[in-house]
């Protein structure tokens, strides 16, 4: 790699920790530890007791042997593992503004990475096309989740197109513990969304407990609206297909809307059918709000369990 490209990537990855950090100290704090809270409570030590303790937390073995009452003390097992598997198939490259669903793949990462690191928990990155192109290992550090940004922004990919049960095989081979796993994708999937979506929680499966699944759908507007510019020659970015349209009927952009709309529509179902919660963001709008409100949903839904 040239030294030009490689100032290229390391300032767009600085732009991108820049940016995000602030996101992440301004916006964020208190939101991902309150939604992705320890999965249990750890013996700590015993005290002495004092007036207002539990007294169901007393232990009373050490109490008969001090002759004074003592309480047990838990702290909570705080440390996570975050997964993020990034969908890095030919779709994700398009963007009809200044950002990619790519870049704004990344960016999404990078916030739920260094939400990850100010809180002491570990974060690795499975990339993904037709199978897995490569996998980091959970760790923690400013430097592990500065390459963790770098691989989703300039990795190259060696596939077009999109799978999700090789990866997630392959995570739920290598992750040993429960985790929190955001699969972060434009679902531009060929074929129904069914068969695909059903089965994605019955196979994150560790210990006979559920990892915890999060999908991220990053869509553009151009996968919904077509604009009206005559005869246009479009390529599928996975597939290669070349299909010309002519974008002057507004029969066509209808039923192109309405077939985006439906597909979407299909996705949420099937998501909601398989117990996955789905965040939806988009390259033309801020992610920020929409990342609140779901965490939002999520504390509220946690409240309610």
């Amino acid at each position: 790699m040239d030294s030009e490209r490689t100032r290229e990537i390391l300032k767009k990855v600085r732009q991108v920790e820049v940016r995000t950090n602030r996101l992440v100290d301004d916006s964020m704090a208190g939101q991902y530890h309150s939604v992705f809270k320890g999965k249990g409570m750890d013996f700590d030590q015993v005290r002495a007791y004092t007036p207002g303790d539990e007294i169901r937390s007393i232990d009373w073995n050490v109490t008969a042997r001090a002759g004074t009452p003592f309480v047990k003390r838990f702290r909570e097992e705080r440390e996570l593992t975050i997964m993020l598997m990034i969908d890095i198939s030919g779709s994700g490259d398009f963007g009809s503004g200044e950002q990619s669903k790519r870049e704004l793949a990344a960016e999404m990462g990078a916030v739920l990475a260094f939400s990850a690191l100010k809180n002491n928990d570990k974060v690795g990155l499975v990339l993904f096309s037709d199978d897995v192109e490569l996998y980091i290992p959970p760790g923690k550090g400013r430097r592990h989740v500065l390459r963790i940004v770098r691989e989703i922004l300039f990795y190259e990919p060696q596939g077009r197109g999109t799978n999700f049960e090789g990866p997630l095989d392959f995570v739920n081979q290598v992750l040993r513990k429960r985790s929190v796993i955001f699969l972060v994708s434009d679902f531009c999937l060929t074929g129904e969304f069914e068969p695909v979506l059903a089965g994605l929680q019955r196979k994150l499966v560790v210990g006979g407990r559920r990892h915890d699944l999060v999908s991220v759908s990053v869509t553009d507007p151009r996968d919904t609206d077509l604009p009206d510019v005559g005869l246009l020659t479009v390529e599928d970015a996975e597939t290669g297909e070349l299909v010309e349209l002519n974008t002057s009927s507004k029969d066509l952009r209808r039923a192109f809307r309405k077939l985006s709309e439906e597909r979407q529509a299909t996705l949420r179902q099937a998501l909601r059918r398989a117990k996955v919660d789905l965040l939806e963001v988009s390259t033309d709008a801020p992610y920020l709000p929409a990342l609140i409100e779901f965490f939002g949903k999520r504390e509220e839904k946690g409240r309610r369990r």
